[in-house]
């Protein structure tokens, strides 16, 4: 059963019309608890294959009962003990390859549990003393078939509040309209959106390495720079619609994980609106720990500015360790640390050459805020070659047109996406200025239908006339 496919959707509406037939929310829980296990029995390959997942899951949790019997030093063991366990079951290539297992095994989720679990025993020492986890709770947040394959990444008391409230969460029919909504939504965008995106980036890979005019191989390689940030945006985001609205309709509140990132003004904005809860954990439990440790050490005035920018840089080179054991994924990180970290000291510069009332009248003008947008996008969009292709196919991209060329096209990305985004924001704007006195008419109940109809159609249609299955989620494999 692949995610975002017709199976797990139904899966999931399923799960959710057990969980509202039962009146009492332990029996609510305890269909979540049974529906998740049921999900993993589903797509793990076989019982070998799942005892390292097992293990991995297990371990976590004797972590937190040794704390919570009060061994002192156990909490900071039980952290580096999970980072390690992690990094040797991903089989991240620091360690030596001698002692990973030899066999296949499944790790589908791992790096979200991963996060749940560092989350839980993080915040160990600030919870209630007398307040226990017990197993099963423990094994409905970090299993939760919702969040489990691609996050979004849940706090556990967040969690917790939905599961141990009196009064459960209201679900009439405009709550429920809105959740299908979502739902054909963000299958419109996984297996038709994310599907045109991906045949266009293939067909473009294939032209790059093709005897043809060099004009065609420019050509592909702006669709290159261009098509894939769309297409994980259309994939990752539309994924995230249907299990938010799956766990809605379960009576779950999930975090939002996406807020318009293509209108971010700055590389800084755009960690505020793309991947919200990856970003807000390493914010929580790096960032911050971090800056304040360095401020502790270093109280030179005018060195601490620079602190910050420091501290965002390996909070988010750590964004690329996550995603990947190669080198490339290191790379990938080291690209998003610096952009977050260039930013930053731009902003710092601007502030110290204006004064900070200036800087801010400059930050609301919207030719300023056109250009930072646009090169917002472009430095993202370059950044991501790093996330998808190899060392060896970007140099053969390279290749095909020339570095010069290369430059001549980032800098059209950057002018282009600038104008292209500049308008459709200017657009959408006005349309939502048409109003009623119910609100927005695109924003209307009877807006919704049609877009609702308008996707199932579209999708249906779409995936009928191709006969074959989207393109993977991307985040799956993380």
């Amino acid at each position: 059963m692949d995610t975002a496919s017709f199976q797990f959707v139904l899966f999931g509406l399923g799960v959710a019309a057990l969980a509202n037939f039962a009146k009492i929310q332990v029996r609510r829980s305890a269909v979540l608890l049974a529906s998740s296990i049921v999900f993993l029995i589903l797509i793990a390959p076989n019982v070998i294959g799942f005892l390292p997942f097992a293990a991995f899951v297990l371990l976590g949790y004797v972590g937190l009962v040794l704390h919570e019997r009060g061994w002192s030093t156990s909490r900071a063991t039980s952290i580096v003990v999970i980072v390690f366990v992690y990094a040797w079951l991903k089989k991240y290539t620091f360690l030596p390859n001698i002692i990973f297992l030899q066999f296949p095994y499944f790790t589908l989720g791992l790096s979200y549990i991963f996060f749940r679990i560092l989350h839980l025993l993080i915040e160990a020492s600030d919870r209630d003393k007398n307040r226990h986890i017990e197993f099963g709770a423990y094994l409905l947040y970090t299993l939760n078939f919702t969040t489990l394959v691609s996050g979004p990444i849940q706090r556990y008391d967040d969690f917790c509040r939905d599961q141990d409230r009196s009064n459960s969460l209201p679900l009439g029919p405009g709550v429920v309209g809105l959740q299908l909504e979502r739902i054909l939504r963000g299958f419109f965008k996984v297996n038709v959106m994310a599907m045109l995106l991906n045949v266009v980036q293939f067909d473009a890979i294939a032209q790059m390495s093709l005897a043809v005019p060099l004009s065609y191989k420019v050509f592909a390689a702006a669709q290159l720079a261009v098509v894939y940030p769309l297409f994980l945006y259309s994939n990752f985001s539309g994924y995230i619609d249907i299990v938010i609205a799956l766990a809605r309709l379960m009576r779950i509140r999930l975090p939002e994980n996406f807020d318009r990132p293509f209108f971010a003004s700055s590389f800084l904005d755009f960690w505020n609106r793309w991947h919200i809860t990856l970003s807000t954990w390493l914010k929580t439990y790096v960032y911050n720990p971090l800056l304040v440790a360095l401020m502790r050490r270093i109280s030179i005035p005018t060195l601490q500015p620079l602190l910050g920018v420091l501290s965002f840089f390996v909070t988010f080179f750590l964004v690329g360790i996550w995603h990947g054991r190669t080198s490339e994924f290191a790379f990938f990180g080291v690209l998003q640390g610096g952009g977050v970290a260039i930013n930053k000291l731009w902003q710092l510069g601007l502030v110290r050459l204006l004064g900070r009332k200036r800087y801010s009248a400059i930050c609301k003008n919207a030719v300023y805020i056109a250009f930072g947008r646009g090169l917002t996008f472009a430095w993202f969009a370059f950044t991501l070659f790093w996330f998808w292709a190899s060392w060896q196919q970007i140099a053969n991209f390279v290749a095909a047109i020339g570095p010069a060329r290369w430059l001549v096209l980032w800098i059209s990305v950057w002018l282009s996406s600038t104008a292209v985004l500049a308008f459709w924001e200017w657009l959408r704007t006005l349309l939502l200025t048409i109003t009623t006195s119910r609100g927005p008419v695109l924003l209307g109940r009877y807006a919704r239908v049609v877009y609702a109809t308008g996707f199932g159609l579209g999708a249906l249609i779409f995936t009928a006339l191709l006969n074959q299955p989207a393109p993977a989620i991307i985040y799956k494999a993380f």
